[in-house]
């Protein structure tokens, strides 16, 4: 009840039942409900299947989480750049991953461990050498010919 109304809301119910070779029960059926409200799953199977697919964008959200600017602004165009600039960054870092850091076997790559925050680390380090921005103030230093009286 809210404000005074009684809302209800209505949306399919999918269960899809696949078989696992003896697991989840007696049988080896396992069932798995979905609440879909969308007009592209018709049956329990596209529900799974479209289900399916959210690990994968879940995922680029946590990566794009590490390496996403923050900022204050309001502006909708800058925040669209930091989006852009961090997925360009994923896909980079997939590819160099894919191209250069597996190695090619039979049956496909073996991908070895390259962390995406690593990744991050080392176009940091890139971008501060690139720009010659000093990180340190050197301090105890002799004066040099311009203190001399």
């Amino acid at each position: 009840k809210l404000d005074g109304h009684i809302w209800t809301v209505e949306f399919p119910v999918y269960i899809d039942c696949t078989y696992q070779n003896g697991r989840y029960d007696e049988h080896g059926v396992a069932r798995h409900g979905y609440a879909a409200d969308a007009p592209f799953i018709d049956s329990p199977r596209d529900a799974r299947y479209h289900y399916a697919k959210r690990f994968g964008i879940e995922a680029s959200y946590r990566l794009s989480e590490q390496s996403i600017a923050t900022t204050s602004t309001q502006n909708p165009v800058v925040r669209l750049l930091y989006v852009v600039v961090s997925l360009l960054l994923q896909n980079v870092w997939r590819y160099l991953h894919w191209e250069y850091v597996a190695t090619p076997r039979r049956g496909g790559r073996r991908l070895w461990k390259w962390s995406f925050k690593e990744f991050i680390n080392m176009v940091q380090r890139a971008a501060w050498t690139a720009l010659a921005t000093r990180r340190a103030v050197p301090a105890n230093r002799p004066p040099d010919d311009r203190f001399t009286r």
